[in-house]
């Protein structure tokens, strides 16, 4: 009998995103070779796997509407069996090379996935995100109880450095830690764009969209968030184990609480969760404002509270929405009529935040770092907390600045409403 041959189809190639996908690949060989001071390589570290924490983190946010406040605690028991992991290998204990101590985390952060997402995905909502933030909690506070395994207040720490050294690679330069941290940031990324196309991903966002209509045609959405959860806890694990090798410590008082869960929130949304590369951003964001503008101020909480309301309020979107609309004005042709206005909203924007950082700064000063004498340096300028002149002409600036801003935005907010219409009229055609 003659078999039927397989119908053929016509794939065309997407040219597109095998060059993002390239580019990815080779900003990531190349950035050390970019940027070669010894900061610069501590903070793509961090960048690199925390890419890998946030993108799992908008598995549950951006994917499947669940508003996690306990992330932090797969990514940081994933790290403390990953530390564990480096410190059995180094005794003879445990065969295990260094480049596959992450997975060992990922496989620890997928088992307390499994544990504790089989209560938490019961419910979905408010109730998820309450019943996660008090797992987190939960989890937090024991760490003080098993101190053989989370090491106390002071952290289990361990060696980088052990078994053999193939081609002369021992993981304690950091550059070579760089390109282990970059490889699985490749690839966990290209894994969890792949899932995105699945099934269970299209799935997913069913889910969130309208869960009901889901249940109707007979899918069972407790399992798919369930499924979606431990995925993630594994993406999380493989993130945690990545920062354990990177900083050979770990502390459950740093790694488990709830400020690091609530940071992978908060990045992630100003990222961008409606965006696959929303979180990409949100980590790079991330390891700026805590290692450099922390570095500025000791008021960068404060700023990064004011940029968030902001987003909020004008951008829900998060940064990647702002590229894509920009971008899709760029390409109908009418992004000349824009320069004005976002020159505008720049120009008056600096007037009101150098106002409004005067204020803060000088108040700060004196709240804080009075003892050190009267004056603060802001921006390479010296100001005298004790003259009034300073603070008149921070207030100035702050006034003048603002209401400037405010005319500004009515008349960007009119082109840009103004410029949306004529695109969705010529996309409707």
């Amino acid at each position: 009998m003659a078999r039927t041959a397989a119908p053929f189809t016509y794939r065309p190639l997407n040219l597109g995103r095998w060059l993002v996908w390239t580019g990815f690949a080779l900003a990531l060989i190349l950035a050390p070779k970019v940027f070669t001071s010894s900061l610069a390589l501590t903070m793509l570290s961090q960048m690199g796997y925390l890419i890998i924490i946030c993108l799992s983190y908008n598995m549950l946010l951006g994917q499947g509407g669940m508003l996690s406040f306990g992330h932090a605690v797969y990514t940081g028991l994933g790290a403390f069996i990953a530390i564990h992991a480096v410190n059995l290998a180094a005794d003879g204990q445990l065969p295990a090379p260094l480049i596959v101590v992450p997975l060992l985390g990922g496989l620890g952060g997928l088992l307390f996935a499994v544990l504790f997402g089989y209560v938490t995905t019961k419910k979905s909502g408010t109730t998820f995100a309450m019943i996660t933030m008090g797992l987190g909690e939960l989890v937090a506070a024991m760490a003080l109880m098993f101190p053989s395994f989370f090491g106390g207040e002071g952290g289990i720490s361990g060696d980088r450095v052990y078994g053999a050294q193939p081609l002369g690679i021992s993981f304690g330069p950091q550059i070579q830690v760089y390109y282990l941290i970059a490889a699985y940031c490749f690839v966990c990324t290209a894994l969890m764009f792949a899932f995105t196309r699945t099934p269970l991903g299209r799935m997913l966002n069913a889910v969130r969209d309208n869960p009901e209509r889901v249940e109707f045609i007979g899918y069972n959405t407790r399992l798919v968030r369930y499924i979606a959860f431990i995925i993630a806890g594994f993406f999380a694990g493989i993130g945690g184990g990545l920062a354990a090798i990177n900083f050979e410590i770990v502390n459950a008082a740093d790694s488990l609480n709830m400020v690091r869960s609530g940071s992978y929130l908060l990045f992630t949304f100003l990222g961008g969760a409606g965006f696959f590369f929303g979180p990409i951003i949100g980590a790079v964001l991330l390891v700026f404002a805590s290692i450099l503008l922390s570095e500025l101020t000791k008021a960068w909480l404060l700023y990064l509270g004011l940029v968030f309301t902001l987003m909020v309020m004008y951008a829900p979107g998060g940064v990647a929405s702002i590229v894509a609309h920009n971008l899709r004005v760029a390409a109908h042709g009418k992004m000349k009529r824009l320069l004005a206005p976002y020159a505008g909203l720049l120009v008056t924007g600096a007037v009101a935040l150098a106002g409004l950082a005067m204020l803060v700064e000088m108040t700060y000063h004196r709240q804080l770092n009075a003892a050190t004498g009267p004056e603060v340096q802001l921006m390479g300028y010296s100001l005298d907390t004790t003259a009034a002149g300073s603070w008149v002409l921070a207030a100035v600036l702050l006034v003048l600045g603002g209401a400037a801003l405010w005319w500004v935005q009515r008349r960007f907010a009119r082109a840009w409403g103004s410029i949306q219409e004529e695109i969705a009229a010529i996309e409707k055609v």
